[in-house]
């Protein structure tokens, strides 16, 4: 069955923190992803924190949804499998895991490791633009269970997701994903000008965190930029 299209994709704001998560619930974003990127481009907070985080977005009427990364692991089932599992169990609805493809072979092995969680967990596939992903293994995700899938950069100072793929490659991605029933997202140093480009191919969402900060992804969240990237992806201002 083939996923919802939206009008105009949801906002996906990652925070680092408790304090940017309140900011984020205040501005209304569509997912909140909870990822420590002092920790590389998929790191995750602590299990401790996420349950924190869990009982904070309950409190506030849990709008929008809830997204944690697993951190950066190598493509193994064991290691995937656990930090999933670890992730999963703080009630996080949306869980992020990494899929740095570089050996096709790998993947069904990880994939019948994950297959028992997806049935109870919303699994969401990261892959990596700048590190030639294989994007026909998109139905292999569909096909374990998995809720969504995505495109991020791992490198984050190698430049942003358009600098990896062309617009025709992320448009056959998305079509892809949609038509295996997946949550789509684009990611990966996103500017305010790439929103129209990519808003176009209308993925679920697009997701930001250096374009939310004011001196990187590192520093903390910046309520404005936010506001910005909000109101242009609603169509509220124009780019």
């Amino acid at each position: 069955m083939t996923a919802h299209v939206p009008a105009r994709p949801g906002l996906l704001a990652s925070v680092a923190t408790l304090d940017e998560m309140r900011t984020a619930l205040a501005a209304g974003v569509d997912i909140l992803d909870l990822k420590n990127p002092s920790e590389g481009a998929l790191g995750a907070w602590a299990p401790e924190a996420l349950v924190d985080a869990v009982a904070l977005w309950r409190a506030a009427g849990a709008p929008g949804s809830l997204s944690a990364t697993v951190g950066d692991h190598p493509l193994d089932p064991d290691v995937l499998r656990t930090a999933a599992e670890r992730t999963s169990a703080t009630g996080v609805p949306l869980v992020k895991i990494g899929f740095a493809l570089g050996d096709g072979a790998a993947l069904p092995p990880v994939l019948d490791a994950l297959r028992p969680l997806a049935r109870e967990t919303r699994l969401i596939a990261v892959l990596f633009a700048d590190q030639a992903p294989d994007l026909s293994a998109v139905p292999l995700f569909a096909g374990a269970g998995f809720h969504g899938v995505m495109l991020d950069t791992a490198d984050k100072a190698a430049g942003g997701l358009l600098a990896h793929l062309p617009v025709e490659t992320l448009a056959r991605f998305v079509s892809a994903a949609r038509a295996e029933g997946l949550l789509t997202g684009l990611a990966g140093s996103l500017k305010m000008a790439d929103i129209a480009p990519l808003a176009a191919l209308r993925p679920h969402y697009l997701g930001f965190r250096g374009a939310l900060c004011a001196e990187g992804r590192t520093s903390a969240l910046d309520p404005s930029r936010l506001s910005a990237v909000r109101d242009m992806l609603a169509g509220r201002i124009l780019a």
